[in-house]
């Protein structure tokens, strides 16, 4: 079973979210720059971090500045999925000033992003590290940023759950509620023969004796404390069919290690995409331009 996913970041993709981004933000055109810098002017800048982080999306960097003007080059000073202390040169852009500023805040959006979601996601594999548990992300995602979110965790040493509804069948209290119950869900889902795994989320009211050969591959224990975990993993792993093992439900950095130490496969935190703060990173004109 393929799980949990690696999904790649296909380039045209990249392409259509940045041209979107640049749509959105150029309008009918810079008012400011062109009024304000020559149309030959030629320049320099520098990309530098200001915190302490692991840089991601540094190919969307490139990508805003080269979608808009092919010309302008971007050459890196640092590797995707590093962590470098504030300070650091990223990376430098030459080409058409013009360019360069106009393309700036699009081209920081994304790197910051995902940079701020690269980071926190280190936080979380660093604090489960030596326990042998993923840390995988979930769908709490930007609407139209999923693929370079998800993309973010897997810079930042996490993994990925789903990229979409397709991808697995996850079996949730409603789903549960509308199929009548927990084994009715999952035969039908059987009978749909879609041959994605089958995932079953319980809650910590639900008698885990009623999972016992329903045939699913992951079970996930939704908002379980703690203290009831450990007893709950010891008995889902004594299962005849061991089914892969997933936390979820509000975890915490001060909390990921305690539920880690219960002894799960996976434990999947929304936080990395829907709470991650920027990361801060300045992009600033060295030297002096040329032919304004």
């Amino acid at each position: 079973m393929k799980f949990p996913f690696r999904m790649t970041l296909p380039g045209e993709a990249v392409k259509v979210v940045v041209q979107m981004a640049l749509c959105e933000d150029v309008g009918g055109g810079d008012i400011t720059t062109e009024a304000t810098v020559g149309s030959r002017a030629r320049g320099r800048a520098r990309l530098t971090l200001k915190d302490d982080g692991v840089v991601a999306g540094l190919e969307v960097f490139r990508a805003a500045f080269e979608t808009y003007d092919p010309k302008v080059k971007v050459v890196f000073k640092s590797k995707e999925g590093r962590f470098y202390r504030r300070g650091r040169t990223l990376a430098e852009v030459t080409g058409r000033v013009r360019s360069i500023l106009t393309c700036e805040r699009v081209a920081l959006n994304f790197l910051q992003r995902m940079s701020g979601i690269a980071t926190l996601t280190r936080r979380f594999v660093d604090e489960v590290k030596g326990t042998g548990v993923k840390i995988v992300d979930t769908r709490k995602t930007t609407p139209g940023l999923r693929m370079l979110e998800k993309y973010a965790v897997l810079a930042g040493g996490g993994h990925n759950h789903r990229m979409m509804l397709s991808d697995l069948a996850l079996i949730k209290d409603n789903h549960i509620k509308a199929a009548g119950g927990i084994r009715q869900a999952v035969r039908k889902v059987r009978q749909a023969g879609r041959g994605v795994p089958v995932e079953v989320e319980v809650g910590p009211d639900t008698d885990l004796e009623e999972l016992k050969g329903l045939d699913a591959d992951i079970v996930m224990l939704d908002n379980w404390r703690v203290t009831d975990l450990k007893r709950a993993i010891k008995i889902i792993k004594g299962f005849p069919s061991r089914p892969l093992i997933e936390v979820s439900g509000g975890v915490g950095l001060k909390g990921v290690r305690k539920i880690a130490m219960c002894g799960p496969d996976v434990i999947s935190v929304g936080g990395l995409t829907h709470s991650a703060p920027s990361l801060d990173i300045s992009l600033d004109l060295i030297g002096r331009t040329t032919n304004g």
